[in-house]
């Protein structure tokens, strides 16, 4: 058998080079040479899937933690013609939600005008105790149904070319006014009526007396100076808050005040 003594040259049997120093194609490792460039994958979309884990991740604890405020934030605006949604706290340009009273449960107390029973007890009592110091009060406006209160906020407002949340400084959406629940009351002074609805009413005898007695009857001021929902001053709008019931409808209003 016959050998040749001289040694192969392995550039020369494959016969290729990659350039100046380049291995031969069979002296790179088997590892690199099986792995092509497109398998890495694109690193910014691996960062862009990462991104988007996370923020799926903070999204579904934040529905967990904060379901409430998700709901609104999603939800469509609660009444039609506004654009506007509530906050977090439930209230739409300053106004809490106010469910409407079961007719069943008002009685009339005046011509026209409905109340809850115990406030109507309570509001003919005060009339009666104000009558016997010299001072007429008389009834305005009391339960409204929100239909009522619908045609209040937006005939009105287009009348007066005002803004929603100008409008809402002086009258509730339907749906957040505390006339719907039948425990609130606009009350006037018999002798002046031309402060009736208006601030100038504040220097009436008959606010002086509400101020001085009105809580003996349960009945508050619902949006005294400045108050903190933002709702223009009504010296003539009064709640009552003489029930279990009536402190539960206006429990976050009452909270919101002492903030």
């Amino acid at each position: 058998m016959i050998t040749d003594p001289t040694p192969v040259n392995p550039v020369k049997a494959t016969g290729k080079r990659r350039g100046r120093g380049a291995l031969p194609v069979d002296d790179i490792p088997v590892a690199l040479r099986a792995t092509p460039r497109s398998s890495q994958g694109n690193p910014w979309l691996r960062k862009l899937g990462l991104a988007g884990g996370v923020l799926l991740l903070v999204a579904v604890a934040l529905a967990l933690v904060f379901p409430q405020p998700l709901r609104r934030w999603l939800a469509s605006p609660p009444v039609a013609g506004l654009a506007a949604k509530p906050g977090l706290d439930g209230r739409l340009l300053g106004h809490f939600p106010y469910a409407e009273a079961q007719s069943s449960t008002l009685v009339e107390i005046a011509s026209g005008h409905r109340l809850q029973s115990d406030a109507a007890r309570e509001l003919v009592a005060m009339l009666d105790a104000a009558r016997a110091d010299g001072v007429t009060l008389v009834v305005l406006s009391a339960f409204r149904s929100i239909d009522e209160q619908k045609g209040l906020f937006f005939d009105v407002k287009s009348e007066r070319n005002q803004s929603a949340a100008e409008r809402a400084q002086v009258s509730a959406p339907p749906g957040y006014s505390e006339h719907s629940t039948g425990y609130a009351v606009d009350l006037g002074d018999g002798a002046n009526p031309a402060t009736n609805l208006s601030e100038s009413f504040e220097g009436t005898e008959a606010f002086s007396w509400l101020q001085a007695h009105a809580h003996r009857f349960h009945f508050t001021l619902s949006f005294p100076p400045n108050n903190p929902q933002g709702v223009s001053y009504e010296p003539w709008h009064w709640r009552f808050e003489g029930t279990a019931e009536a402190l539960k409808v206006f429990e976050a209003a009452g909270r919101f005040a002492k903030r």
